[in-house]
């Protein structure tokens, strides 16, 4: 691993405790939106309404100095409602290209399911290329750049479902659920002491920390024998133990954002190593979403989670 900065590693720890003072219940959401921003990776949040979805990557678009926008998906949006468009200036008789809300650090994509397939494939390219095309320019986009989508799993009228392609680039999905009855009556203390008045960020991380954190987060060692671990639980999925249940299998993607994941993980926990743990704790959320379960196994009942659980319980780690 390279040297550690001090400060670096200090920021990374005052940004993830400023998330925590305003989400309650939420630590593995959290974790989750502080290994997609030292990975670089992509985010998909999938909960119903009411779990702080929004207000989650709100809270972080606070505690961190880049620029941030929001765009709320609907079945009419345009692909240049979301990249930009080029725009006619009399005055010098040209076309001049105005960015739209997707040339920002970090991009709230909201109810990403209702956007139609063509903004979907605009979308994709951004996620993919880190650029955006518009006529016959291509145009980068800012560094670091981090996409955080939501979806709802409860509606469908109006819906238009991810293609596998898309759900690919998302280094991982996290499901939500409701909270507990103690977590609950904590997010009422938190709401009524909010309504007395905003409590502003106390921290904003700079860009430059971010990239630093990057930096040292992907250069934590992942061991031959961890590697392999990883691997084979990717190539798992393309075995005939489980054909019955897979219809189509995780690709190389996997096992990238897998280790990736990892690696931030060991991070977050101060360590300049990963282990088995960390990719046992992510492998559902970093594979799950890149594989299609045959029909036998959606008419049984069983989701892509429980066939990586089955994958887990069967693969030795070491």
């Amino acid at each position: 691993m390279t040297t550690v900065d001090a400060s670096v590693r200090t920021a990374s720890k005052t940004l993830a405790s400023q998330l925590r003072s305003g989400l309650i219940g939420h630590e593995k959401l959290i974790r989750r939106l502080l290994i997609a921003l030292l990975s670089g990776g992509h985010l998909l949040i999938e909960g119903p309404p009411g779990l702080a979805k929004t207000r989650a990557v709100k809270a972080l678009s606070d505690a961190v100095a880049g620029s941030f926008a929001r765009i709320q998906c609907t079945p009419d949006l345009m692909p240049s409602d979301l990249t930009g468009t080029q725009i006619y200036r009399p005055q010098t008789q040209e076309f001049e290209f105005v960015p739209g809300p997707i040339f920002h650090n970090l991009v709230l994509v909201d109810e990403i399911n209702r956007a139609p397939p063509k903004v979907q494939s605009a979308l994709l390219e951004a996620m993919a290329e880190h650029q955006v095309t518009a006529g016959n320019q291509t145009h980068t986009l800012p560094d670091p750049f981090l996409v955080v989508a939501t979806q709802n799993p409860i509606e469908h009228d109006g819906t238009f479902p991810l293609p596998e392609a898309q759900l690919d680039r998302f280094l991982l999905h996290v499901e939500l659920s409701l909270p507990d009855a103690e977590a609950e009556r904590r997010i009422l203390d938190l709401v009524e002491e909010e309504s007395r008045g905003p409590v502003p960020a106390s921290y904003r991380m700079p860009l430059e920390d971010i990239n630093a954190a990057r930096a040292e987060a992907m250069s934590v060692h992942l061991a031959p024998e961890l590697r392999d671990y990883i691997v084979q639980l990717v190539v798992a999925t393309r075995d005939e133990v489980w054909a019955q249940d897979i219809e189509h299998a995780v690709s190389p993607r996997g096992s990238l954002s897998l280790a990736a994941a990892a690696k931030a993980s060991a991070y977050l926990d101060g360590r300049d190593y990963a282990r088995p743990e960390d990719v046992a704790e992510l492998a559902p959320d970093a594979l799950a979403h890149r594989m299609v379960l045959s029909w036998r196994a959606v008419a049984e009942g069983r989701t892509a989670r429980d066939v990586v659980a089955d994958i887990l319980s069967r693969v030795d780690p070491l």
